[in-house]
């Protein structure tokens, strides 16, 4: 899979439909879950640079607005929070500095 490529626009909308999914459930998964959720079609490492990219795309697409990021729900096993990756690009790209705009409400 290369970025942009048919595969990668494949595997970023199966990632997107996934989350929302575990949205409407209330859930938080890992990382290597949503790896194994993209699995066999779309071969994503829970701990590569695709990962990255893919769940980047898929905030760049569904994260307008005041509502919480899809991403958020996808964290490190050990810490239970999404990866410093993740809160970088909602400052940065998203201007989203509230402590509070992960919180559901």
């Amino acid at each position: 899979m290369k970025y942009g490529d048919a595969d990668y626009v494949a595997a970023r909308d199966t990632m997107l439909e996934i989350l929302r999914g575990w949205a409407q459930e209330g859930r938080t998964d890992t990382y290597k879950t949503l790896s194994e959720a993209l699995a066999p079609e779309h071969r994503v490492h829970y701990r590569g640079r695709m990962m990255s990219l893919l769940l980047g795309d898929v905030c760049r697409l569904d994260s307008t607005g005041t509502d919480p990021m899809l991403t958020a729900l996808v964290v490190n096993a050990t810490s239970r929070k999404p990866s410093g990756q993740f809160f970088e690009l909602a400052v940065t790209e998203f201007h989203r500095r509230d402590p509070d705009w992960t919180v559901r409400m």
